[in-house]
């Protein structure tokens, strides 16, 4: 069992930046790649960004290429989603997840991610 808490959300102005953390207790990090995902009002659940258990692997979503970066410290238990040049359209709930198939992989179907946050308000002004 694993439980994710996400923080860092906020109101920020198109340009600005954000970053978002989600902190890991209970099974060890390491075992579990995560991802992050996000819901607009209206819309599904759509990935953002994966990493693998080691960090040599990242996958990011089309729309935010370039501008998102993802990373981790398995020793804090943490991932983090660095978020900038922010566009209202990146308004969302922002989910953390980790996944549970084998940790070397990076996963963008929310089918595959076995644990979830509670999610973290995003919310950019234009």
């Amino acid at each position: 069992q694993v439980h994710l808490e996400e923080s860092g959300g906020g109101l920020v102005q198109a340009g600005g930046s954000l970053r978002l953390s989600c902190t890991a207790s209970g099974r060890s990090f390491r075992s579990y790649a995560m991802g992050w995902f996000r819901q607009a009002p209206g819309k599904e659940r759509e990935f953002v960004a994966a990493i693998n258990w080691s960090g040599s692997s990242m996958a990011y979503a089309d729309s935010v290429k370039g501008r998102f970066s993802i990373s981790r410290d398995n020793a804090k238990s943490t991932v983090a989603l660095q978020m900038n040049s922010l566009k209202p359209e990146d308004t969302a709930v922002y989910y953390c997840a980790a996944a549970g198939g084998v940790s070397y992989r990076t996963y963008d179907h929310m089918g595959q991610y076995e644990y979830w946050g509670q999610g973290t308000q995003v919310t950019v002004s234009s």
